[in-house]
């Protein structure tokens, strides 16, 4: 009996801390096994407007991840150093204009549009109180991102509907990113700007006028959509294949979940203005971001008629040169996206989502405006994996680029 009295027996916490050990252990493992199975990628983007719905929802819910990439996004202030960065081979992928794909792809870049995010325009010509019509533009400043991108086109393009003669009778300065164009406007150093949502509505209350609506045209152009190389299609077709399959179960995902999405544009709209985030969601994300984003050869063709006058490369070019649909076409034959959009009775969890804060305290019965009806909750293929850690750039990538060479 004193033997077993005396016999020292390992206290029930030790084994319980040895075995927890052991388990984070093998955690960790699988963690690391599946971080190193990822592809690293980086995409750029250079707009800051409801255009980039789909590439901030695929990032901010695991899409890209589910489909094995690991993504890092950067944000690049205008179209033509972003087409610049995906040409050099500095991203994988850029979510931009198509005028600056067209640009560049004229240029012998190899670059061409896989989808379209936005085929419209949905910007607003926003001037100063004192500008009523059309005819007292002539002589003042108006501002645009940059050479080839979609605001310089529609600032172009509208001037010329007016029968002024752009950098002639009206001065188009080149500025950058729809915040700073925004910030010029308010400053007075320009007396119009072309503006999207949400920034229309904060410039209607502060005064401005609408000179002009683009969206009432009903004008079809590649505003935004998804940009790679050719080269990357040839060498690495499994992966822009991912890349699609990430993109449009984003789009189902965003056009079925408000809350989430209205989060989404909080943190890189920053804005805490609801009305002006739910207008967001409403006319770009229901309405105008197709549910299969095939990208518009109408408005390439537009494109191309406007660029002709000065670039002789764009005289009897094809549409389809600038475009590679065949992606997006497999999954769209295949039932793939049909299927995102079938009810479910019952939907997985998302493991470990990520905490994105919003104060929202009723749930939105908006409808959905689309043409093609959207189910209640998407028959989601499966429920995107953790999301990535990695942060999101918000500097202007020729700068952060030079400082990841260094």
């Amino acid at each position: 009996m004193d033997r077993y009295h005396t016999e020292k027996r390992p206290p029930l916490l030790s084994v319980m801390l040895y075995i927890l050990g052991l388990l984070n252990l093998v955690f960790a493992f699988d963690v690391t096994a599946a971080d190193k199975s990822l592809e690293k990628i980086r995409i750029a983007y250079s707009g800051i407007s409801g255009s980039q719905t789909p590439l901030w929802v695929a990032y901010e819910q695991g899409f890209f991840r589910k489909y094995g990439l690991d993504v890092q996004l950067l944000y690049i202030e205008g179209a033509s150093l972003c087409i610049q960065s995906l040409a050099s081979g500095d991203v994988t992928a850029a979510a931009v204009s198509g005028a600056a794909v067209i640009q560049s792809n004229l240029q012998g870049s190899g670059v061409v549009m896989t989808a379209g995010f936005l085929n419209t325009m949905d910007y607003e010509l926003m001037v100063s109180s004192d500008i009523t019509s059309p005819d007292q533009l002539r002589g003042k400043s108006l501002a645009a991102s940059g050479p080839g991108s979609s605001s310089d086109f529609a600032t172009r393009y509208t001037v010329e509907k007016y029968g002024l003669v752009p950098d002639k009778d009206v001065a188009i300065v080149q500025i950058g990113s729809q915040p700073a164009r925004f910030a010029a406007l308010t400053s007075g150093k320009i007396q119009g700007a072309m503006v999207a949502i949400p920034v229309t509505a904060k410039a209607k209350k502060m005064g401005f006028n609408e000179l002009a609506d683009l969206q009432m045209l009903g004008l079809e152009y590649p505003q935004n959509g998804l940009a790679v190389t050719r080269g990357l299609i040839g060498s690495k077709p499994e992966l822009v294949r991912n890349l699609t399959k990430a993109f449009v179960e984003a789009i189902a995902y965003f056009k079925t979940h408000q809350n989430e999405t209205l989060a989404i544009y909080q943190k890189y709209l920053k804005t805490d203005d609801m009305d002006a985030l739910k207008e967001t969601y409403e006319a770009v994300g229901l309405n105008l971001i197709s549910e299969k984003p095939y990208p518009t050869i109408k408005g390439i063709q537009i494109v191309l008629r406007q660029l002709a006058s000065k670039d002789p490369k764009a005289q009897g070019v094809k549409a389809e040169q600038f475009v590679d649909s065949t992606f997006l076409t497999e999954l769209d034959k295949s039932g793939f996206i049909d299927r995102l959009y079938k009810p479910t009775q019952v939907v997985a969890t998302r493991e470990r989502p990520r905490p994105v804060v919003l104060a929202v305290t009723a749930k939105s019965n908006a409808p959905v405006k689309n043409k093609t009806k959207v189910a209640a909750t998407p028959a989601l293929e499966a429920k995107p994996a953790a999301v990535s850690t990695t942060s999101v750039s918000t500097t202007p990538v020729s700068a952060k680029i030079e400082v990841d060479k260094d």
